[in-house]
């Protein structure tokens, strides 16, 4: 589990196509690694990934980390677009002792979205997201959702579109900063909305689709 509270940026050092899916290599100077070990998970632009190595530099140093990428992973996320030297938000998994600074997150991709346009706000960024039509059921006025693994607001609902304000500390720490018209990002709605939904079949959920 993880807060959508990022930690760190990275970038894509290696991509290796391995049997059918993927292997990749995240470089970073900026994320602590003193606690992390093999096995452990890291949210990398919102997508849970289980470390299995830990590469280090020339000194030493632990300089980032490598984790498998299934099919499944490829074809739901944006990880099959990504080009080696681009940068990914990460954050570590939390721990009791973690403050929950924005809401829960699995770190389970649901979809895709498109940045369809963003444009300044005082010093605060507005981005407008277009998702799929059978994402946008899940998608509140004043909700939580998570962009690229980033706990958001939503601000405004319109159909398959809504608005986000990005505050300059966001832009600074994050990849959102670097978001244009056309950019496609990796959504996780609400673990609620999820759940509710399901519950809301009744017995119907037994049945087969």
């Amino acid at each position: 589990m993880f807060t959508g509270i990022i930690e760190a940026m990275g970038a894509v050092s290696v991509l290796e196509p391995r049997g059918g899916d993927l292997r990749v290599q995240i470089d970073t100077n900026q994320l602590d690694f003193s606690d992390v070990n093999i096995g452990d998970s890291i949210s990398t632009n919102g997508v849970c990934l289980t470390v299995v190595e830990l590469p280090c530099d020339d000194l030493g140093n632990i300089a980032g980390y490598c984790a498998d990428v299934s099919v499944e992973s490829l074809n739901l996320t944006t990880i099959k677009h990504w080009k080696v030297g681009q940068n990914v938000n990460l954050e570590k998994a939390l721990t009791p002792q973690t403050r929950l600074g924005g809401h829960l997150v699995s770190g389970h991709v649901d979809g895709i979205g498109e940045v369809i346009s963003r444009h300044s706000d005082a010093r605060a960024e507005r981005f407008v997201l277009q998702v799929p039509r059978d994402f946008a059921k899940y998608i509140a006025h004043k909700g939580s959702i998570t962009v690229d693994g980033t706990s958001l607001t939503v601000n405004a609902v319109n159909g398959c579109e809504f608005e986000l304000a990005i505050v300059p500390h966001t832009l600074d720490k994050t990849i959102m900063g670097s978001y244009q018209s056309g950019t496609a990002v990796n959504l996780e709605v609400d673990l609620i909305a999820r759940y509710l939904e399901r519950l809301l079949l009744g017995d119907k959920a037994a049945d087969k689709a």
